[in-house]
């Protein structure tokens, strides 16, 4: 209509708002439930968000990736890669080199016996090369490919919700406390053991001696923390595992639907896969490895014919005990973590017989629409029905019986999928694998008999002092 063919006195349109732009007309998202957002909020926040940045979560996670960083494990970029290898090749293989040639018992093998032997010295450093350069190859790569985040599972697209933060913190922390309590104490006797050599060496040459005491307490030092660091960190996985089998056992106790205990168990064996695929070649290199090292040292020390004391055999000692540890470390936490997903069969087998038997006298309980149990008349499905009284009962349920065949059909119904997802769960028991062969207890047992024996071998060649001195000693005392 024109402006003129208005009515006189009739109100003009009110003017029509200017267009918002797009990121302003979206709708307002609607406000979720509590309980929606404990499962729909992520773990770890979106990238700009002020709360999540000082959440105690992501910090600890910024400190296990900076000292990673460190270490030469987390390694990125190419650049990042040929940093942590220069480093390993300088400080893990140059340096104690160096100390190896700058010795002044070299040239006076015979002399220095009591306090150095080379062929132990050489041992020793090829052994501590090999592990860590297992570690840095490993890792490293599998760092590269999917950060640290979705490396340890604690990923917002992975499922992970945030009432899981707290364990989370205390996993990292033992992560940490558990590294300083191993090595620690090894610091501390290679310490001494070098204390003692300097002491014998400075009198022949006193900055040589000080150069060997440096580059070897470096560059322990430094291939130490990148073996346990490493062992550490596959621990680490297993444990945040761990926490989710532990929900997994108590929640599959809960009456729900046996189709979400499904898809929750498809799930966490899904992250299992991904965990041995990704850590299967660093647990073979790193088993081949250590064994490889403890049988050159057992060798070395049987075929050598001179004294062996604490002071020219203590960083072999230190050395098996080292990679002792972290190997048993790493199978400890595969172990756990395959001991739990196990058991989660039990734990379903006991829901299945607890909610199939649970009765008094007359009824028996079956699960409503609203997932609570209700009792069921027992009689319904404890005759032995014959063909004549299957067909009353179904003309007896047109005549009114309905409500009690619908109640035997889905108790009957809810039976069968309980007694399928422990079928499943019994036939899939999961854990850690290494190429079909699960890292369980048994196997555990016989990895751990191998290199104990191994290197209870080496520490009587090296700590414990021989019969034939004591006896000599005892002779001589006046």
């Amino acid at each position: 209509m024109a402006n003129g063919d208005r009515l006189a006195g009739a109100p003009s349109p009110p003017p029509m708002p200017p267009p918002l732009p797009p990121s302003l007309s979206r709708p307002p998202n609607r406000p979720l439930s509590e309980n929606h957002l404990a499962i729909s909020v992520p773990l770890l926040s979106l990238a700009g968000s002020g709360a999540d940045a000082d959440a105690p979560l992501a910090r600890w996670l910024r400190r296990l990736e900076a000292f990673l960083a460190v270490s030469g494990l987390s390694a990125s970029t190419p650049l990042g890669v040929a940093f942590a290898a220069s480093a390993l090749a300088v400080v893990g293989v140059a340096l104690p080199a160096m100390a190896v040639s700058l010795s002044p018992c070299r040239k006076h093998e015979r002399v220095c016996d009591d306090f150095e032997v080379e062929m132990f010295e050489v041992c020793v450093m090829m052994s501590q090369a090999a592990a860590a350069a297992v570690a840095v190859a490993c890792v490293s790569r599998k760092m590269a490919m999917y950060g640290l985040r979705k490396f340890l599972f604690v990923d917002p697209e992975l499922g992970m919700r945030i009432r899981f933060q707290k364990e989370y913190v205390v996993r990292i922390q033992d992560f940490f406390r558990t590294l300083m309590w191993w090595i620690l104490p090894c610091l501390a006797v290679k310490v001494t053991r070098e204390m003692f050599r300097f002491s014998h060496m400075f009198h022949q040459s006193i900055w040589r001696s000080c150069i060997v005491l440096f580059a070897s307490i470096m560059s322990w030092m430094y291939l130490t923390t990148i073996v346990l660091s490493s062992c550490m960190l596959f621990n680490l996985v297993c444990n945040l595992q761990v926490i989710h089998f532990d929900d997994y056992g108590k929640v599959v106790e809960q009456d729900a639907d046996p189709l979400v205990y499904l898809k929750e168990h498809l799930q966490l064996r899904h992250n299992l896969s991904k965990i041995s695929h990704r850590f299967r070649m660093f647990l073979l290199l790193l088993f081949f490895s250590v064994t490889a090292s403890q049988f050159a040292i057992l060798y070395k020390t049987t075929a050598y014919n001179g004294p062996i004391n604490f002071t020219n055999g203590g960083d072999i000692a230190v050395s098996s005990v080292v990679q002792v540890v972290g190997l048993v470390l790493c199978l400890h936490g595969a172990a756990k973590i395959s001991h739990r997903a196990q058991n989660i069969a039990a734990i379903a087998s006991r829901w299945h017989a607890l909610a199939t038997c649970s009765s008094d006298s007359t009824y028996v309980s079956t699960p409503n629409d609203s997932g609570n149990l209700v009792p069921f008349p027992a009689h319904m499905f404890l005759r032995d029905y014959s063909e004549s009284d299957l067909e009353s009962m179904e003309s007896g349920s047109m005549q009114g019986n309905s409500h009690n065949t619908a109640q035997l059909a889905s108790y009957m119904s809810s039976y069968h999928k309980r007694e399928s997802l422990v079928l499943y769960l019994l036939t899939n028991p999961g854990g850690i694998t290494l190429y079909g062969w699960i890292v369980d207890r048994t196997f555990l047992n016989t990895i751990l008999m191998l290199e104990l024996t191994l290197v209870l071998f080496v520490l009587s060649k090296t700590v414990v002092i021989p019969v034939k001195t004591l006896v000599n000693s005892y002779m001589s005392f006046p």
